[in-house]
């Protein structure tokens, strides 16, 4: 899947957020998906059910994505030993390229470079598909799609979403 500079201009410039609020994310259950880590692990739906996780979709050469990836690197260290991790899925890039810029940036978290595969499963999710990036999927321990949101991010915002995430009791849904 191929995302056009044009829509990823508008994504950075016309910033949307789709909250629990919005039907297509309080209704959603996370696609079903899988895919292979840069470091050769699998990452899926399925071996991530009963923890609370961001997908967010990047690419090394997108200045907002640039611009949240030190913050998620952050939080991935303050959260992950409550069970909490981020998902990145590369998108529209190469796998060199996005091997080079996650070891300069020091991310820890599993990263894909996506085939399409993921974005296609993630894109019925947004309204009009899957267009811009960096856009992120919180997903509760529930296996529900809390926030769907376009655009960069900040620390307190990722942060509010992680810890309401984390405590809110699992409820089977």
């Amino acid at each position: 899947m191929l995302i056009s500079l044009a829509a990823i201009l508008i994504g950075f410039v016309a910033t949307r957020t789709l909250s629990a609020a919005s039907p297509a994310a309080s209704a959603a259950r996370v696609p079903a998906f899988s895919a292979t880590t840069l470091d050769g692990r699998t990452v899926s739906s399925a071996n991530l059910a009963g923890k609370i996780y961001i997908v967010n979709f990047f690419a090394s050469w997108c200045p907002p994505c640039r611009a949240e990836i030190p913050d998620m690197v952050e939080l991935q260290k303050v959260y992950a030993s409550k069970g909490f991790t981020f998902v990145g899925i590369a998108v529209s890039d190469s796998e060199p390229n996005i091997r080079d810029f996650v070891r300069r940036s020091g991310i820890s978290y599993p990263v894909v470079v996506d085939n399409g595969a993921v974005a296609s499963a993630f894109s019925p999710l947004v309204s009009g598909g899957l267009r811009s990036i960096p856009t992120s999927f919180v997903v509760n321990a529930s296996g529900r799609v809390t926030h769907v949101f376009a655009g960069a991010r900040s620390r307190s915002a990722f942060e509010a979403m992680i810890v309401e995430s984390l405590d809110k009791p699992k409820t089977a849904k």
